[in-house]
């Protein structure tokens, strides 16, 4: 099953605290809000799609808790991007700098975009629809994110300021200067 969207624009305009009170209603669902206002209800994964996200934020996680300079995110947090959408990366960290420095409400969206995103691309995804979801990643201020497409047994890198770079078939990825030290092992992620 693919993602639904839903074009309520203009009979119903919902406001950010109405998005948010919708989301907090439905809990059991995963609804992403695009910069025009578009309700996504995405279905939940399959079971291979799922332990490969487990396994993804498995290893941020564990490297973040080692690291120390940020906080790491799973699917479930959403972000108030900068264009105006609601956007829950499956992976997603931020600095520990920013956090202070913006000290959000915790038990509201995040305000601000991530450092860093992946996306994690299941059977159902629309490779086109994901691309374009990383594009609008990289335009609200992402610094560092990585389309992992199983399907097609590659990686999208998308870096600020810089054109897309295609991996075919890694065994892992560096986070580069915005994650340093960081390396995800795609042993059962990619593959």
């Amino acid at each position: 099953m693919e993602a639904i969207t839903f074009n309520l624009s203009p009979t119903i305009e919902l406001t950010d605290e109405q998005f948010f009170q919708l989301c907090q209603n439905n809990q059991d669902l995963r609804i992403e809000r695009t910069a025009q206002g578009e309700l996504i209800l995405m279905p939940p994964t399959g079971w291979e799609s799922g332990n490969r996200n487990g396994r993804l934020n498995q290893w941020l996680f564990n490297w973040t808790d080692l690291d120390g300079t940020g906080i790491a995110f799973d699917s479930s947090t959403g972000y108030k991007l900068p264009n105006g959408a609601n956007r829950s990366p499956d992976a997603s960290w931020i600095s520990k700098e920013r956090l202070e420095a913006l000290n959000p409400d915790p038990a509201k969206f995040m305000p601000m975009a991530p450092d860093f995103a992946v996306e994690l691309r299941s059977a159902t995804d629309s490779l086109r629809a994901m691309q374009q979801k990383m594009q609008e990643y990289m335009d609200c201020g992402v610094r560092l994110a990585w389309l992992i497409d199983p399907q097609n047994q590659q990686v999208e890198i998308y870096r600020l300021g810089q054109n897309v770079e295609v991996l075919k078939s890694p065994t892992s990825l560096s986070g580069e200067d915005v994650l340093p030290g960081f390396v995800l092992d795609l042993m059962g992620i990619l593959s």
